[in-house]
């Protein structure tokens, strides 16, 4: 049965007249009867009594008077909810993002995504970089934000879109009686005889490949992800890190010497997702609120 039908002839019984519904419709009253036949000719039976006052639908035309209203109404509901959407008065966003960004960056973006677009519901979860991209793949998120390093792999990112929004700079993290935690000369390669706790997959590769250029491999003692560990294990004496910026700020610690040393290149931070998705209102609501966040950080950096 063709919708487009079942609406034409809904106008018509609603006007009561095959020539006040063609009027409504801005059609000719030709074309509406031709379009009324073949309704007819589709559910095999008559659907309408034509007579000189108008037209009164039959016990088949009554029901089937029903069933079109119920269709209008619901295309009616379907295009004020897309319209909703378009004008961020609701939508729903599931995002991701690592757990330093989950601390520092998320909670402002979403405190200025209730002041631009309070109707939208975002979902988060807290995932590392490469168990971003299969959610994203398999639909499971909208928009996740990651960390790349110089020699990061992203391969797997390739059928994604990547937006850079900051830089995050790698520092290194000493205990506080370190000799030579205050040596303004002090590089990474000064540090080759340490022992090491490593990070997530990529922290670690990025500390391999820094050492590497400063001629040494690193004696990696312990691994964990998380950052009060990392500063707790270099408090006690386990050894050296790096960590990034943001890695810092989410979990400050007083009892450990963090210092820039040449030759650690930044780590970006930025947004990746299904291509397209950045069309779609909430999606770009959240993508504004994040951005706008990096900007005000990195403007906040470079007063300092």
């Amino acid at each position: 049965m063709d919708p487009r039908r079942l609406l034409i002839f809904r106008t018509v019984v609603r006007n009561g007249s095959i020539g006040a519904g063609a009027r409504e419709l801005g059609w000719t009253q030709p074309a509406v009867s031709q379009h009324l036949s073949a309704l007819e000719k589709e559910v095999g039976t008559s659907l309408l009594l034509r007579s000189s006052s108008g037209v009164t639908p039959t016990e088949a035309g009554a029901r089937l008077f029903q069933h079109a209203e119920a269709i209008a109404a619901q295309l009616a509901a379907a295009e004020e909810e897309l319209a909703d959407i378009t004008a961020l008065r609701r939508g729903r966003v599931r995002f991701a993002t690592f757990p330093s960004a989950a601390a520092v960056l998320l909670p402002p973006a979403l405190a200025r995504m209730a002041r631009t677009a309070p109707q939208v519901e975002v979902t988060f979860d807290e995932l590392e970089p490469p168990d971003v991209i299969p959610a994203l793949l398999d639909n499971e998120l909208d928009l996740a934000l990651v960390f790349r390093y110089a020699g990061t792999d992203v391969d797997a990112e390739g059928a994604l879109e990547w937006t850079p929004l900051t830089e995050d700079r790698v520092l290194a993290v000493l205990p506080l009686d370190h000799p030579r935690a205050e040596d303004p000369d002090l590089t990474l390669a000064d540090l080759a005889d340490e022992s090491w706790v490593a990070g997530c997959e990529r922290c670690r590769a990025n500390l391999l490949s820094s050492a590497q250029a400063a001629g040494f491999t690193p004696r990696i003692k312990h691994s964990t992800d998380d950052a009060t560990v990392v500063q707790r294990l270099v408090e006690h004496g386990s050894g050296a890190a790096l960590l990034p910026e943001i890695a810092l700020e989410a979990s400050p610690s007083e009892n450990v010497t963090v210092r820039a040393l040449p030759g650690l290149h930044d780590r970006t931070i930025g947004l990746v997702n299904r291509r397209g998705a950045l069309s779609i209102p909430a999606v770009a609501a959240l993508r504004d609120a994040l951005a706008a966040e990096a900007d005000q950080r990195s403007v906040t950096a470079a007063l300092i």
